[in-house]
């Protein structure tokens, strides 16, 4: 179990002004567009193989500064297009992390109900991004241990707690600093996953992309559009992500999207009343806050008040898992055998979760006083006591080196008008109030569409036809709404 709870809650410069980018060594292709390297389209490995998924390997530089330096492979895929006469150029794709790996992402995407007509317009690329996967994967030598503790910080009940918190953090720093693959630390970043994605453009042979990206990908997607906006044609961005990533904000900001999403299953559990847990969504909550104590003062199962508070976000990610997690808190509550959990997503989770600290922390500057840790834990523990006692304490990013190779990319609105962003109202990982700082910082570029569901992700897993429609027409017409649309729960939800 909390393996699982790790799985989930890790389940964030324009390159021509980067000296010396004309020297990467280009090719014509038969259009006459520029390619650099080539492309040899083969089997994928095994772990991730399906039909008609191809995959290959790019190389790029290692700092974008230096591009005559070391270099490094990214492992990409593809799965084209069944019908050349529709297809209109390439959709790259991302599903979220960061250190999460997308080679096999296509195919998820068409095993989940990607549009046909989706599928037939484009070739639908995957990678891995770098530091991640099969892409020149970093290390912070967790232990098992440490990965069993998960994303989030222990919940901080007192200052002392920050303090405690702090030693963990600075081991944590410490060792990624001093593993075999420091020297990639400084270059594992948004911008220059972005920049790889760019190579990985050029190297199709397309003057322009489209692009899918969820979660971490909204913010991967919205730094792309940013550094490079002549060349991406058609972005959509899921479940969104302000427009400062996952920065400390980021992370304080899961205590709201518990928040958001929490009365949903009070009324849920409340309805059951099989589950024990209370007759109405009061009592739920109520019993939410008694477990949590109970389990802070003698564990059940191995889980603690933390981990109660990671499990209950986690499963919040989807309807589907809300009776999972009711037959979990009867479990923990009557000191019963734990449900079966769900299956943990494929890949090394060890290095999901170096590549998550490695890019959260090399974006951006987290605060490094202990002091304001403490601060902030007290105005979220009033303001959002669910969750942010956790999100709020001290993690490894505030023991980074302070040196970043440059800044973090500042999105704004000058662009091609070519962004569509869809966000459920009632999102737990990337809440509605992130993705509306989002959709304010890129101005005229975007239009977003909300869905009045609850659940990370809308498209193409989620159960809202109004907001699916609108990407779909967006991806294959190019129409998109004229305005910010919300769309209205249908039946069932």
């Amino acid at each position: 179990m909390r393996r699982t709870v790790a799985c989930v809650l890790v389940a964030a410069f324009v390159l021509s002004a980067v000296p010396g980018v004309s020297a990467a060594r280009e090719t014509r292709t038969p259009d006459g567009s520029v390619a650099w390297d080539s492309l040899r389209w083969g089997p994928c490995p095994e772990e991730v193989s399906a039909p008609r998924l191809e995959c290959s390997t790019l190389t790029v530089p290692l700092d974008y500064r230096k591009p005559d330096g070391r270099k490094i492979e990214i492992a990409v895929s593809r799965l084209p297009s069944e019908n050349p006469s529709r297809r209109r150029g390439v959709l790259l794709t991302n599903p979220g992390g960061p250190g999460g790996p997308g080679l096999d992402y296509p195919a998820a995407l068409a095993a989940s109900g990607l549009p046909r007509r989706v599928l037939d317009s484009y070739d639908v690329v995957g990678m891995d991004p770098r530091g991640v996967g099969r892409s020149a994967p970093v290390t912070c030598d967790l232990t098992e241990r440490q990965r069993a503790r998960g994303a989030f910080a222990q919940y901080a009940h007192t200052p002392v707690d920050v303090v405690t918190e702090a030693r963990y953090a600075r081991t944590i720093a410490e060792q990624c600093a001093t593993s075999r693959t420091a020297w990639m630390l400084p270059h594992t970043t948004t911008a220059n996953t972005a920049r790889d994605m760019d190579r990985l453009r050029a190297a199709l042979g397309e003057p322009k992309v489209s692009y899918l990206g969820a979660s971490y990908g909204s913010y991967l997607g919205a730094v792309y559009t940013t550094m490079f906006p002549q060349r991406s044609d058609r972005v959509v961005l899921d479940s969104n992500m302000s427009d400062s990533g996952y920065d400390y904000e980021a992370m304080r900001l899961f205590a709201r999207g518990l928040a958001d999403r929490f009365p949903d299953f009070a009324a849920f559990a409340a309805a059951h009343p099989e589950y024990g847990l209370g007759s109405t969504p009061a009592q739920v909550r109520a019993k939410f806050f008694e477990l949590a104590d109970r389990l802070d003062d003698k564990p059940v199962h191995g889980i603690d008040g933390t981990l109660l508070r990671g499990i209950t976000l986690e499963y919040l990610y989807s309807d589907a898992l809300m009776p999972l997690l009711a037959e979990m808190w009867q479990a923990l509550d009557e000191n019963g055998p734990l449900p079966p959990a769900p299956p943990p997503p494929s890949g090394d989770m060890e290095n999901l979760m170096s590549a998550r600290l490695a890019v959260t922390c090399g974006d951006s500057r987290w605060p490094d006083s202990v002091w304001q840790y403490q601060g902030n834990v007290a105005v979220d523990r009033a303001k959002y006591p669910m969750l942010g006692g956790s999100t709020a304490n001290i993690g490894p990013c505030a023991f980074w080196p302070d040196e970043r190779p440059e800044p973090p990319v500042h999105i704004g609105d000058r662009g091609p008008s070519n962004v569509l962003m869809v966000q459920n109202e009632r999102d737990p990982g990337t809440p509605l109030a992130g993705a509306r700082k989002l959709r304010r910082a890129f101005g005229q570029r975007a239009t977003m569409v909300t869905a009045d569901q609850g659940g990370h992700g809308v498209y193409p897993f989620g159960a809202n036809s109004c907001a699916k429609d609108a990407v779909t027409t967006y991806l294959t017409t190019g129409g998109r709404p004229d305005h910010d649309l919300a769309c209205t729960a249908e039946k069932g939800r």
